[in-house]
């Protein structure tokens, strides 16, 4: 049965490619006949001018006189709500933009009125005014998304994002006047020919070259927006490099899909092809602003969790609309073409779209309470640290591991609910990963001696990020702890993967405190209180140091004679410092101690060298 249906699916398939291919050649064959028939349609075009009581030129001049004016107001009110609000920031500019349009399309059409009496040519000089009051709301939109976070940028930076909104704004302007021109062609019902010769010869080729030369003008612009804030991901940064040429190479896919579209009797909408153009150049700077925006309020302590998680899902959000809006623009002509239902691809895709988000929203909850409750691991803004690495607390050390746990849980289920939303049966899936989990536990007992001494290393508090530890096997800084094993970091850099069920005793040697002990070789006949004084003098100035005493919790002192070899008096010192912290302070009292003897005269013995008498 499923065979068959299999089968039947093809067949469909291939028919409906039989059918469009047909499709095609009869629309260029139309579209070369109506591109014949010009001349005629031009001349219908006068004689329905004349019929309405005007001429071409009389229009032209109307609707140049008609868009001056608007324009013209536009530009007055705008600059004086500027003025009057005082509007500095960007957000505030565009709401001025906005009343500013309202107030000059109520003007606009009083003008038309004016101007010329009803029927066809008040109606075209309106659609000019609304067109107007569009491409400026437009115009206004697109510097709102470039430069709405231009105060972050350098100099340069914003003199770059300026010429980048200037470059575009004349493609925008001159690509919604082609719109308009369409538009007006379509009131006063020119030919189908002469339609197709100013869309595609005087309106979509100057269009596309114009945008593809401005694309590759700010090709760096774009770049840098499309890479975002740093830090960057690998991904992220691959793809801000090719982004230039993403938007150039889907300017030539979208200038093949329309003519296509246009050869079947399928035309796009050319707001429709302008507003997806508009979109891939504004997504970068946009996802930019939201990503600030959401930044904010993650480090805000005043918004809380749930706030912050969702304005962290707001930019997956914008990628689900922008996304859903691309397909409408591109896909219905293609699923009318194939008999998709649309209704039915709508209801799967809405289901699939609400999982993603919860998905979404879960994983950023996630990930925002971990960064809050590692919130006090990290420097304070202006403080140097020094060590990248430094040993975290116990919560430090739990939170990444349990986020990490919580947000591979949150995609296996995720995943479990999108088969399920497009209809797979899941119980199977969860019995065989069941049996084979169960045979892993039989089967793997290596493994599972891994995970458990893992489970109660971490219960024992034994070791945390950032802490030196030696175990049976290695030695090092704590950088990465897993389910199964822990990754030490060497003094030479090499990195040792130790599971946990091979780490036996471990010696944390970052814990609490730590005792430094030195020991000193000199002549028999040296004073040793003397010695004593010198060790004494020289704790009392490591204790003075403010940068010393930081991390010192007993000052050296001298434990006297330890012990009598050779001849030689082995005098020990030792002090108390934090764990991890006693290297400086060890360095500087050897350098003080080594300057001391020297200046006393107190003579350091070498340790012998032991030989065998046998050896000769």
């Amino acid at each position: 049965m499923s065979e068959t249906a299999a089968a039947d699916d093809i067949t469909s398939l291939i028919s409906g490619l039989e059918h469009l291919a047909e499709e095609f050649v009869s629309g260029l064959d139309a579209r070369s006949d109506a591109l014949r028939a010009v001349p005629a349609e031009f001349e219908g075009l006068n004689a329905s001018l004349a019929s309405a009581g005007t001429s071409g030129p009389f229009l032209l001049f109307q609707i140049i006189l008609t868009v001056s004016l608007v324009a013209g107001m536009l530009v007055l009110v705008n600059r004086w709500l500027t003025k009057r609000t005082d509007a500095r920031s960007v957000w505030r500019k565009f709401l001025a933009s906005i009343e500013a349009a309202a107030l000059a399309l109520v003007f606009g059409f009083i003008a038309t009125q004016v101007l010329t009496g009803a029927g066809l040519p008040m109606r075209t000089l309106r659609l000019w005014a609304v067109v107007t009051i569009a491409g400026f709301l437009i115009l206004a939109t697109v510097r709102f998304i470039l430069m709405a976070s231009r105060r972050t940028e350098t100099p340069s930076r914003s003199i770059h994002l300026r010429a980048l909104v200037r470059d575009l704004s004349v493609v925008v302007a001159f690509a919604i006047i082609g719109v308009a021109l369409i538009a007006t062609l379509r009131l006063w019902n020119a030919g189908p020919g002469l339609e197709d010769l100013v869309r595609t010869g005087l309106v979509g080729i100057p269009a596309y070259l114009l945008f593809a030369a401005v694309a590759w003008r700010n090709r760096r612009t774009m770049a840098v927006a499309a890479a975002g804030p740093r830090p960057r991901s690998r991904w992220r940064t691959g793809l801000a490099r090719s982004w230039p040429g993403i938007i150039i190479g889907f300017l030539i896919v979208t200038f093949l899909s329309t003519q296509g579209a246009l050869t079947m009797g399928r035309a796009f909408p050319g707001s429709a092809v302008l507003l997806t153009g508009l979109m891939f150049v504004a997504i970068p700077h946009l996802d930019a602003m939201i990503g600030s925006w959401a930044r904010r309020g993650l480090e805000s302590p005043d918004i809380s969790i749930l706030a912050a998680a969702g304005r962290q899902t707001a930019r997956f959000a914008v990628v689900i609309i922008i996304l859903s809006m691309l397909a409408t623009i591109w896909a219905t002509p293609l699923a009318d073409g194939f008999g998709i239902d649309l209704g039915q691809v709508a209801r799967d895709s809405f289901g699939l779209a609400l999982i993603l988000m919860a998905t979404a929203f879960l994983w950023n909850l996630v990930g925002t309470a971990a960064g809050r409750a590692l919130r006090p691991e990290l420097p304070a803004v202006g403080e140097d640290a020094e060590v990248p690495n430094a040993p975290r607390s116990r919560l430090g050390t739990l939170v990444p591991l349990l986020s990490g746990i919580g947000k591979a849980s949150i995609v296996v289920l995720a995943l479990l609910s999108v088969l399920v939303s497009i209809g797979v049966n899941v119980w199977p899936l969860i019995t065989g990963l069941s049996i084979f989990g169960l045979a892993i536990g039989f089967g793997s007992q290596t493994l599972v001696k891994d995970v458990v001494s893992g489970l109660f290393f971490l219960i024992d508090d034994a070791f945390r990020f950032g802490e030196y530890i030696e175990t049976s096997g290695a030695k090092g800084t704590v950088e990465k702890i897993s389910v199964r094993s822990v990754c030490l970091r060497g003094t030479r850099g090499t990195l040792a993967t130790v599971p946990y069920g091979q780490i036996g005793k471990i010696q944390n040697f970052s814990r609490d405190w730590v005792i430094e002990k030195l020991a000193f070789r000199v002549a028999f006949d040296t004073d040793v209180e003397k010695v004593r004084k010198i060790i004494k003098k020289i704790g009392e100035d490591i204790a003075a140091d403010p940068e010393l005493a930081v991390d010192l919790l007993e000052p050296l002192k001298s434990k006297g004679i330890g012990e009598v070899e050779d001849g030689t008096l082995i005098i020990h010192a030792k002090f108390r410092a934090k764990a991890g912290q006693q290297s400086l302070i060890r360095r500087a009292a050897l350098t003080a101690i080594h300057s001391a003897f020297r200046e006393n005269g107190i003579r350091a013995v070498p340790k012998p060298l032991t030989a065998n008498p046998d050896a000769a």
